[in-house]
């Protein structure tokens, strides 16, 4: 999507993953997770809920029992109980782990730490000297204290770092504006939020969906595009007639081998993997924006442009 965006969003990230000073991520936030969201960062906020003593189970999706245990653990910390987790629960859940640890709260590091640093942990709560080099590793590409212990800097950081797509889940790279996989990356919610979309589609025999940019792996301006800076956008290519879409070339939606049937199911699909966290989706075909699927804007007439929200953010274009 090409549009200007606040210029305090130009500086909430950096670019490329150039060598960072310390505290590399000044701007680092702990992302507000809430009911309707998936993804790493919600399967932490689980394991960090039973650290703390609360019934809930570890599957990575923010539905009602996780807000009923997020509730009561913000009762019993003096919060208020809204059961959306944003920066003070956050704070709140996160302890100070190390080395020999064992418990729920490594869980929720090594799920963060395979996300977000693509590895393969095992998620077995054991604070091993593999997780403390992964530990090391991470704090050192963030430019923080590299001492292989995990306090509020480390987990607010690692959580505020961004996700990377699983191919596998019906999803094929398109890199139309030549920033190629280094565009690839998005917050862990947009990121799992889509994936499960993409799985959901595969059920409809269409093809897979072919993923255009989203973002730099630690945000910033993305050649081509004046959003894309946060995290919570990315670009998809309509569906074909003959399910091409991945290697037959990118269409309009005036084009005779568009299959409107089929990009208006990918558009519900993930408008249902994401119950109110989907804010808009551009794109012009006027039936589609007749429907109320999808948003007028200018340049959308080859591209769906999925903008994610949260119910809080920084920028009031990600607030749902």
């Amino acid at each position: 999507m090409r549009r200007g965006l606040p210029a305090v969003l130009a500086v909430v990230l950096l670019m490329f993953g150039l060598p960072a000073p310390a505290q590399a991520y000044a701007n680092a936030f702990f992302p507000t997770q809430s009911g309707g969201n998936r993804g790493a960062d919600v399967l932490a906020i689980q394991y960090l809920l039973q650290h703390h003593g609360q019934s809930v189970a570890a599957d990575g999706v923010f539905g009602p029992a996780t807000t009923t245990a997020a509730k009561a653990f913000q009762t019993a910390k003096g919060l208020g109980a809204d059961g959306i987790v944003g920066p003070q629960t956050w704070g709140a859940l996160v302890p100070t782990i190390r080395s020999g640890d064992n418990n729920s709260a490594v869980k929720a590091l090594q799920v963060e730490l395979n996300a977000k640093r693509r590895l393969n942990l095992p998620v077995d709560g054991v604070f091993g000297a593999a997780v403390r080099d992964a530990v090391v590793s991470f704090q050192s590409h963030a430019g923080i204290g590299a001492d292989g212990i995990v306090g509020p800097v480390t987990w607010r950081n690692l959580a505020w770092h961004y996700d990377y797509p699983d191919f596998a889940a019906n999803l094929c790279d398109q890199d139309p504006d030549g920033n190629g996989t280094a565009a690839n990356w998005a917050t862990s919610a947009a990121v799992a939020q889509l994936e499960q979309a993409a799985r959901s589609f595969a059920g409809t025999g269409q093809g897979k969906v072919p993923y255009g940019d989203a973002g730099f792996e630690h945000g910033g301006d993305i050649p081509g595009h004046g959003s894309h800076e946060v995290g919570l956008d990315i670009d998809l290519w309509p569906i074909r007639t003959d399910n091409a879409q991945c290697t037959a070339g990118r269409i309009t939606w005036q084009s005779p081998t568009y299959d409107r049937a089929a990009t208006r199911q990918l558009v519900q699909a993930i408008r249902a993997a994401a119950p109110g966290h989907v804010r808009l989706v551009f794109f012009n075909d006027p039936v589609l924006i007749g429907e109320g699927l999808t948003t007028e804007w200018a340049a959308h007439d080859n591209h769906l442009h999925v903008r994610y929200c949260e119910k809080v953010h920084p920028n009031s274009l990600y607030t749902c």
